[in-house]
């Protein structure tokens, strides 16, 4: 029986279906990431983070081992940290996305999040995803602008 407090995972999120290990360790629910190979506590952003993740490898052919998880950035002195980098295959970073629970609405905000992000990454792509709504963008080096793409990046 699912509690009030993972109530998040019987939402259905605008991914395709998909398989998880999940299990209880002492109490908290796990999820297993297999980008990083353990259990990570299974928060509502951690859960559309391995969404995401699992739709870019099986559904998009993004190759895991051009995934960065969580990494620290610097960012006007200011310690953070990105969600996921999927790099080119010269090493370049090619798509920053930032991952928000499902009942966090997308906003200004949070696209202004990802961009001041990519400022210190360099990503050709962003994204960010609630798990309901997924907005994405390329970075136009001419005109210092962002332009919304209908869909995802493309993977090459």
């Amino acid at each position: 029986m699912m509690t009030e407090r993972y109530a998040y995972l019987e939402s259905v999120l605008n991914f395709p279906e998909m398989d998880f290990q999940i299990r209880n360790d002492g109490g908290k629910l796990t999820v297993f990431d297999s980008l990083r190979k353990k259990f990570l506590i299974l928060t509502p952003e951690e859960w559309v983070r391995q969404h995401m993740i699992l739709f870019l490898i099986h559904y998009r052919s993004y190759p895991k081992s051009l995934f960065a998880m969580e990494k620290g950035i610097h960012y006007n002195s200011l310690q953070k940290r990105f969600d996921i980098l999927v790099r080119d295959r010269q090493g370049s970073p090619f798509l920053l996305i930032e991952c928000k629970a499902p009942h966090v609405p997308i906003s200004q905000k949070t696209l202004e999040q990802v961009c001041m992000y990519n400022k210190s990454v360099g990503a050709q792509f962003i994204g960010v995803s609630n798990g309901l709504n997924h907005l994405f963008f390329k970075f136009d080096k001419k005109s210092d602008k962002y332009e919304q793409l209908v869909d995802l990046p493309e993977y090459s």
